[in-house]
């Protein structure tokens, strides 16, 4: 396995943004009550984090470009 070559700026990718946000999404959920989670439907959790995660494979796949107009990777 190899890094990719710019991978100190990956933060700024969109597929990296769309997975962290999936992963505080889940992390919130497990560490909420269990009254608080019985008052949101689990489905909603569910898609906004499907959504995310699909937004995220979409990312990769487009090319992004930095601040300078140059690809990022």
């Amino acid at each position: 396995m190899k890094l990719i070559d710019n991978w100190r700026c990956a933060w700024r990718f969109a597929s990296v943004r769309a997975m962290s946000a999936a992963l505080a999404i889940q992390a919130t959920w497990l560490s909420l009550p269990d009254d608080l989670c019985e008052r949101i439907p689990l489905r909603i959790t569910a898609s906004v984090t499907g959504f995310l995660l699909i937004a995220g494979l979409l990312g990769r796949l487009i090319q992004q470009k930095g601040p300078d107009g140059a690809p990022l990777s």
